[in-house]
């Protein structure tokens, strides 16, 4: 009887796998990691969601998401600009966030209403939405992945989801924010052959939207190299996100400042990336 119930145990825990991407590893998308190694536990929040971003039946890059703050912690991606208009379309939810929605991948929230046959009260216990961001004063949706970092309109498109998204400084997001998106990034890739990048966001003391998704107090990113046939070379970056200056670091300093932000020691990349 013992053995039973414990093969039952374990069928249901493979069919709750099988329902979503939403779980406790990135097993199914470490490529958007250096070496396949997200970073380590200091960034986690109480209420994590790992999210390897599905769409269109591909994976385009991973977040951690905060559930109680109802923002991303970070997103991890690879470095692959193509020239291309930014994609015009709508804003994605995440449905594997939301209790008894077997989609798989993300979608419109009309779709998952309508799919899944709720209501947006009932989304709107798991994750920020559209509504969240309306009307907002001198803040952006600002992206963590940014479009403009990806190598294809599907993957453009895919950035488009609010699981991507925290309420940033307009001036910011649209000055030296990005002109470090654009120009310095540019710059720094030269002669790279793949960059991996983690772009997180720092929990903040405001919120927006009747105190539902949490303002942050700072942006950062941080990027490593791989050069051929030479070791990888790596930076990092931090703004307080109420100011339009943006600082650039080597990659120890980034982390050693996110260290004093978090509060625990903060590792970014392994130890092939230097930290100078």
């Amino acid at each position: 009887m013992l053995g039973l119930l414990l093969l039952l145990q374990v069928l249901d825990s493979c069919l709750w796998l099988g329902h979503s991407e939403v779980v406790n590893s990135f097993d199914n998308c470490p490529q958007f990691f250096y070496d396949g190694i997200p970073p380590d536990g200091a960034l986690n929040p109480t209420n994590p969601a790992r999210i390897c971003q599905r769409f269109r039946n591909s994976y385009h890059y991973a977040t951690l998401y905060d559930r109680d703050r109802r923002i991303p912690v970070y997103s991890a991606y690879k470095y692959q600009p193509v020239e291309e208009k930014r994609p015009r379309g709508w804003w994605f939810l995440e449905p594997q966030l939301i209790d008894n929605c077997n989609l798989k991948e993300m979608k419109k929230e009309s779709d998952i209403k309508k799919e899944c046959k709720i209501s947006q009260e009932v989304i709107k216990r798991s994750q920020a939405v559209d509504d969240d961001y309306k009307g907002l004063k001198d803040l952006d949706r600002g992206h963590l992945s940014p479009s403009g970092h990806m190598d294809k309109d599907v993957s453009k498109m895919a950035t488009f989801t609010l699981t991507n998204i925290v309420p940033q400084d307009s001036t910011l997001n649209n000055g030296q924010w990005r002109v470090y998106e654009d120009k310095t990034m540019k710059k720094n890739t030269k002669d790279c052959k793949t960059t991996y990048v983690i772009t997180g966001a720092v929990r903040g003391n405001t919120y927006i939207s009747h105190e539902r998704v949490n303002r942050p107090s700072h942006i950062w990113s941080a990027a490593c190299c791989m050069l051929d046939k030479k070791p990888p070379k790596a930076w990092g970056a931090i703004a307080e996100n109420d100011k339009n200056q943006v600082e650039e670091l080597s990659l120890g300093e980034l982390e050693d400042r996110l260290t004093e932000l978090y509060g625990g020691r903060v590792t970014l990349f392994n130890n092939a990336c230097p930290r100078e």
